[in-house]
């Protein structure tokens, strides 16, 4: 069964003075979604949060939802998921994809948080993460929706593309034919067809598509990538 092809650009990697615009760029040349990546701060090397860095969180999403009715895919990189869960739907955020590596003990809880208000529930595993520890969240009574298999260490973007993270995506196209697969961190022109061909539908795609000096052209060959993929699995 054909998985529809989702291009997602990842506005970490636009110009943030001019978000909107930056957004409405992405959709005329043809992007499916738009990425969001939520992070959150470490401090004094406390183990509180998730990745080194700062970036978007509800108030941004809030703000750009009043610009835009695009299908906001945001990925969040916090240590406690569940407390986000009410802002970002406030906010105006579409899809609300949380790490396997910090949602062990409540995830049922957080999928069916993040169902309550209105948002479609990923899953996220950072690149040191057995794939089998997101099997339980696909096949629960209340599973997730999609899930997002990182081909770089989260927290920075520009980061160079791991192709041994193919694998996992392979595993989880063959278990699951009709799931929503993301990869994230170094897709382009010279990784997405590995990706595509691992069985990878949603693609996230940072500095390949804001750096091109056509990116309507990027975002096409990436979607023709996935599409002949599809239809010769």
């Amino acid at each position: 069964m054909v998985v529809a092809a989702k291009i997602a650009p990842s506005m970490l990697s636009s110009d943030f003075s001019n978000l909107a615009s930056e957004a409405s760029r992405m959709l005329r040349c043809g992007a499916d979604w738009l990425h969001m990546d939520v992070m959150v701060l470490v401090l004094d090397s406390t183990p509180k949060h998730f990745v080194p860095n700062l970036t978007i969180g509800a108030p941004v999403i809030e703000s750009l939802r009043k610009h835009t009715t695009a299908y906001l895919d945001c990925h969040l990189m916090v240590t406690n998921p569940l407390d986000y869960v009410e802002p970002m739907g406030k906010a105006g955020a579409s899809g609300f994809t949380f790490h396997v590596e910090v949602s062990r003990d409540n995830w049922q809880e957080l999928v069916q948080n993040i169902k309550s208000k209105g948002m479609r529930p990923g899953v996220a595993l950072k690149p040191g993460t057995p794939i089998e520890e997101v099997y339980p969240l696909i096949e629960g009574e209340n599973p997730v929706e999609m899930v997002l298999v990182m081909t770089v260490e989260p927290g920075f973007g520009g980061q160079k593309f791991m192709p041994e993270m193919m694998e996992k995506v392979r595993v989880l196209r063959k278990k699951y034919p009709t799931l929503d697969i993301e990869v994230d961190g170094g897709l382009g022109p010279s990784t997405i067809d590995v990706a595509a061909s691992a069985g990878a539908n949603c693609i996230v795609a940072g500095s390949s598509v804001f750096g091109a000096s056509e990116p309507a052209q990027v975002i096409s060959l990436m979607r023709k990538s996935v599409d002949e993929a599809q239809q010769n699995s």
